[in-house]
């Protein structure tokens, strides 16, 4: 990374700041822009991925495959008119499903090890004789060398998976990897994002961010423009919001362990407000310019461990267990039920607009996505595949986009590197772009 670049990009990054070592990264304000570069800033572009384990149950997640008449949805957007997908029906102008696209899997390790640890990889199924796996250099790390060099971090990564006992070796947890055998490790911890993201000194442990920093918001009030304020103050809300929540979550889990539980504490707290925090967290990082590169990985591949999906079930339930019982309304609900956190940060980042009048969403690439097909039959083939957002206008949206069966993935990781600046012709085991996506 140049020294020149990056100074350059910081110096338009402005903070709220406080006494106590306190500094909240500010979003896109307009009236600041105004006076350091004369001009409105072009939002910047980000790239973000929602990774979910085990697959899906096809048959209720692509549309034209239900097995029952009954089992159809009539969405208000004929591309993603299944049960599953329904959550998305609301952006569905801003969302395009691709099917068709599959990996390879090496048969030199297990089928779910492969799945989120190879998910993004730059490395061809042959292109390593030391490595047991087809593991390289990931997409967000890639794409970071084309839009992430001006940010305070180059990239973020995030895990919802709050459990310690695992059996499994990192490969089933972690989706973002600096290379072949070296992962880049993510963050899982709400506190420890916290800390991450604001930073604070020990002068004020007990204090929350906001409290630290609203002298100066009020301070900056005054330079701002109407709109700019009403953005500042909406920011500095979600940013409390996002306080509260956490201070919740880690209250019960608190009392959750006091109590004699068959399963860890953390099987029990609620698993969609968990995951929309984490996500919470993300989009606060993409918005305030704190990163333009973040990965989010929903659960790990293969751990038994359950979880409690709140809005099917009062008991945690074992994710990689159900997976192998083929269809079952249960499982399917869990697919709709990672559908719905994705749709909405989909929705809240399409609420935060940039300097321009476009969303947050309009300015990034947010793929959902598994590496795995079908999870009771441990295919690589038609993978489940959202892309929301245009990436600044660089991709086509509201489509289903039907890729010929085993169009390799590499095709989209391809097109998506490309849109961002990458001047490459290959990624992977690439065949060409996903050309129907392109503007």
């Amino acid at each position: 990374m140049s020294t020149k670049k990056q100074t350059s990009g910081l110096s338009r990054r402005a903070f709220l700041r406080s006494s106590c070592g306190a500094a909240l990264a500010l979003p896109c304000l307009e009236s600041l822009n105004a006076r350091t570069a004369g001009s409105a800033m072009k939002p910047a572009q980000r790239v973000a991925f929602f990774y979910v384990p085990m697959g899906v149950v096809r048959e209720e997640f692509f549309p034209g495959e239900q097995k029952n008449p009954e089992q159809s949805f009539a969405g208000s957007h004929a591309h993603i008119s299944t049960r599953t997908l329904s959550p998305l029906d609301k952006m569905g102008a801003k969302v395009s499903l691709i099917t068709g696209l599959a990996r390879t899997w090496k048969d030199s390790a297990d089928q779910h090890e492969q799945c989120g640890s190879c998910f993004l990889s730059s490395l061809a199924p042959g292109g390593s004789t030391t490595s047991r796996m087809p593991q390289g250099r990931t997409l967000d790390h890639i794409v970071a060398e084309q839009i992430g060099t001006g940010t305070p971090f180059r990239t973020l990564e995030f895990n919802c998976n709050p459990h310690k006992d695992n059996r499994e070796s990192i490969h089933f947890d972690t989706i973002s990897w600096y290379g072949s055998e070296y992962p880049a490790l993510a963050m899982r911890d709400p506190q420890q994002i916290y800390r991450r993201l604001f930073t604070s000194t020990a002068a004020a442990p007990a204090q929350r961010i906001t409290d630290l920093v609203l002298a100066d918001a009020k301070s900056m009030s005054g330079r701002l423009g109407r709109d700019d304020r009403d953005k500042l103050g909406e920011y500095v809300e979600s940013i409390r919001s996002i306080e509260l929540q956490m201070d919740r979550l880690g209250g019960m889990r608190a009392e959750l362990e006091k109590m004699n539980l068959p399963e860890p504490s953390a099987a029990h707290l609620p698993r969609g407000e968990y995951l929309r925090l984490i996500g919470d967290f993300m989009v606060a990082a993409l918005q305030s310019g704190l990163t333009n590169v973040a990965t989010m990985m929903i659960a790990p591949e293969r751990w038994e461990t359950p979880y409690r999906f709140e809005e099917i079930s009062d008991k945690p339930l074992g994710h990689h267990g159900l997976s192998h019982r083929g269809w079952s309304e249960e499982l399917r609900k869990i697919d709709e039920f990672h559908v719905r956190q994705f749709a909405y940060l989909v929705e809240k980042m399409d609420g935060i607009l940039e300097a321009d009048g476009t969303s947050l969403l309009d300015n990034t690439i947010f793929t959902y996505g598994s590496g795995l097909g079908n999870g009771a039959a441990h295919s690589y083939n038609r993978l489940p595949i959202i892309v929301a957002g245009s990436g600044g206008g660089k991709l086509k949206t509201g489509s289903h986009l039907q890729c010929k069966d085993g169009t390799p993935l590499a095709n989209l990781w391809l097109t998506q590197a490309q849109a961002v600046g990458g001047e490459r012709e290959r990624f992977a085991d690439s065949t060409g772009v996903v050309s129907e996506l392109n503007v």
